[in-house]
């Protein structure tokens, strides 16, 4: 499988080809971030770790960008 790269994962959110978890989901409620936030930590950021997932040994990636309102935060991707 390819390496996961930024812009096949920013690729999948300007098509809207991807689906948010519920841990996910959760955790953008916790921290009063909205799904475009989200989107926006993705478009304006950079891969800053990668890591295998323990349960489905799938790639994931931390992905550091900014908020709408320009705060640093971090999401994670896996495809």
């Amino acid at each position: 499988m390819p390496r996961l790269s930024i812009t096949r994962i920013r690729d999948l959110v300007r098509s809207l080809n991807y689906v948010v978890s519920l841990h996910a989901a959760e955790e953008l409620e916790d921290e009063n971030l909205t799904i475009l936030d989200l989107e926006n930590i993705i478009l304006t950021g950079r891969i800053v770790e990668r890591q295998r997932d323990r349960q489905t040994h799938e790639t994931k990636v931390v992905i550091r960008g900014r908020t709408l309102d320009s705060r640093e935060a971090e999401a994670v991707a896996k495809v």
